[in-house]
């Protein structure tokens, strides 16, 4: 267990935004003899070759073409998972100076749980453009503090006596980061300043930037037994992970895809997110480089299956009334089938019991979830990607507590038959 620990939170510490995400899972591809495609290039691609491409910076597509045909059933096989993760984003003219203290502008990224980023050492990274060799192709940089740098003080309880009692946060007032402490002396400008600094050009050269704050503290393995991991970004970064190292160990026949989509946490409705056309897009460009029709594309896709891979709520120790009575997640309980009659997941009865077939005929621990009937519970990318390539797909994904926290925990074991169940899939020979 400890190298799936590992590997899972090296993974997460190389990996403090979308950006740094796509490059590290590219750089672990590439060490393993897949080769990178330029996204808007020309393709030539051969069978029992392996191949990754990055989509706009932040998303990333990985595929393994096996030795036989990609039109019959089950010839084509997909994991999606999402690289972004909620927080906050940087403001452009982000400088604010109030008494000599140095704020930065933000405003939030998805549904984070906001107390939960108080009082925490911070870190920021993400990406900044300067000018290229002419206005329609700048340069693109990536940047990582990769240091304690800014922090969200909390009011202290003598000022606000009820702060036990809970308190609403407000984003705009309450939310914005602590970077400095000037001495009289401050310039307006003094975050720009600060990011061409740490990427090495003068503030003249700096046009924009999109820049995440991530927390500074890295993950951990705890628990009387080490059964347990508490770390940022869980939610997606375990995902990720297993997609990446199944596809790694994909030796399959026909065509294996790992999409790892941005956005998922504001919707995924963007040109790098899972509404988009891109995986549409990726299959027509494999299947034509490979000599097939659309007609035979069509087929692989109908006869095809995707794992839309995400974390699961756990049943929560203090709150199990806020679990489904019959159907309980635990932490090291193993995957878990993601169901709901909404079609927020995408999952369905033949889904379902593939999935268990799967995880039954190769030894993995798998639980059912579904959200109380009087909670609607959240979503994914499997059912906003099922529509734009139609196959079917299922939820599943590891239990984790503190979703949308700082900070968030799972269950030891629970990474690896995630990531068992994927290469199960990937490999595995059907009748």
């Amino acid at each position: 267990m400890y190298s799936e620990v590992f590997n899972l939170l090296d993974f997460i510490r190389k990996s403090p935004s979308p950006w740094h995400t796509a490059v590290t899972a590219g750089a672990s591809l590439e060490d393993t003899a897949f080769s990178e495609l330029d996204w808007r290039g020309q393709w030539s691609l051969e069978p029992g070759k392996s191949y990754f491409t990055k989509v706009y910076g932040s998303a990333l597509f990985a595929f393994s073409i096996g030795e036989g045909s990609l039109i019959g059933k089950n010839s084509l096989r997909l994991a999606a998972a999402h690289t972004d993760f909620p927080g906050f984003r940087i403001k452009p003219t982000a400088g604010i100076i109030k008494d000599d203290y140095g704020l930065l502008n933000i405003e939030g990224y998805g549904g984070a749980i906001l107390y939960s980023w108080l009082d925490r050492p911070l870190s920021v990274a993400g990406k900044v453009v300067i000018q290229g060799k002419d206005a329609l192709n700048p340069d693109v940089r990536l940047i990582d503090f990769a240091r304690p740098l800014i922090t969200i003080p909390s009011l202290a309880i003598h000022m606000n006596k009820k702060v036990n009692d809970g308190i609403a946060l407000n984003k705009q007032r309450d939310m914005l980061p602590l970077a400095a402490v000037f001495d009289g002396v401050a310039d307006k400008n003094f975050w720009d300043e600060i990011i061409a600094a740490e990427a090495g050009i003068s503030t003249d050269e700096l046009l924009s930037y999109e820049l995440n704050i991530y927390p500074y503290e890295g993950g951990c393995q705890m628990g009387i037994a080490g059964e347990l991991i508490s770390s940022p970004r869980l939610d997606n970064m375990t995902s990720v992970v297993a997609c990446v190292e199944a596809i790694k160990q994909s030796h399959g026949n026909g065509l294996n895809v790992i999409a790892l989509f941005d956005n998922e946490e504001v919707g995924s409705r963007t040109k790098q997110g899972a509404a988009s056309a891109n995986l549409m897009q990726l299959l027509e460009r494999i299947y034509e480089c490979l000599g097939y029709n659309k007609t035979q594309l069509w087929q692989g896709i109908n006869g095809g299956f995707m794992l839309s891979v995400d974390v699961a709520h756990g049943m929560h120790p203090n709150h199990p009334d806020k679990s489904d009575p019959t159907n309980k997640v635990l932490l090291n309980g193993g995957v878990v089938i993601k169901q709901s009659a909404s079609q927020s997941y995408a999952s369905d009865a033949e889904g379902v019991a593939i999935v268990k077939s799967l995880c039954r005929e190769a030894g993995i621990a798998f639980q059912q979830y579904v959200n109380r009937a009087d909670m609607p519970g959240g979503a994914t990318l499997g059912s906003i990607a099922s529509t734009q390539v139609p196959i079917r797909t299922i939820d599943v994904g590891v239990p984790i507590l503190g979703m949308h926290s700082a900070r968030e925990v799972m269950g030891a074991s629970d990474q690896n038959a995630l990531f068992e169940l994927i290469r199960t899939l990937f490999n595995y020979t059907a009748v």
